[in-house]
């Protein structure tokens, strides 16, 4: 008799990894990434809006973003800090909060862990976004929903607010 395997997920079956290099040293892009003031001005896709309602830096700390898209739907998203080492690496979970569902009719993915790492290219910082999914269908959920296409267009809000500051 044959013992069978169960779930042979891998952690390629899990993740989505997006990679930005941006032309700002690394200290102010890890600024941008966790200041209020600076997320409120690039995060989400291009035409949104952001307000940050809780945001404690700290593991264990929470955090809560509203995005707001430009017909005034609000995607409330929150998260809870597992790791921080400014400024090279922030670990999260990454979860769609209370009322997520009433703007999005579909079956939400799950136990979301999203990990930020900074890297210092010679005052260019290189941005590795690694976002692991409890199974690989949570993951093909997400991917449905346009999460990469909303970080890259995020990111290039983030690459056109760093020229600013």
């Amino acid at each position: 008799m044959l013992k069978q395997n169960g779930s042979t997920e891998t952690q390629s079956d899990l993740a989505i990894v997006i990679t930005r290099v941006f032309n700002a040293p690394r200290e102010l892009v890890f600024k941008a990434w966790t200041e209020p003031k600076h997320i409120a001005q690039w995060w989400g896709p291009k035409g949104f809006t952001t307000r940050v309602t809780e945001l404690d830096l700290r593991p264990g700390g929470r955090s809560r973003y509203v995005m707001v898209a430009p017909d005034g739907t609000e995607y409330p998203v929150k998260g809870v800090f597992r790791e921080i080492v400014p400024p090279e690496r922030i670990v999260t979970s990454d979860e769609f909060d209370e009322g997520f569902e009433q703007v999005i009719a579909a079956d939400l993915p799950q136990g979301i862990v999203m990990t930020a790492v900074f890297e210092d290219l010679d005052g260019k910082t290189k941005l590795t976004l690694q976002i692991i999914h409890a199974t690989a269908d949570d993951r093909r959920k997400h991917e449905e929903m346009g999460v990469v296409a909303g970080w890259n267009s995020s990111f290039d809000c983030l690459d056109e607010y760093l020229i600013s500051i």
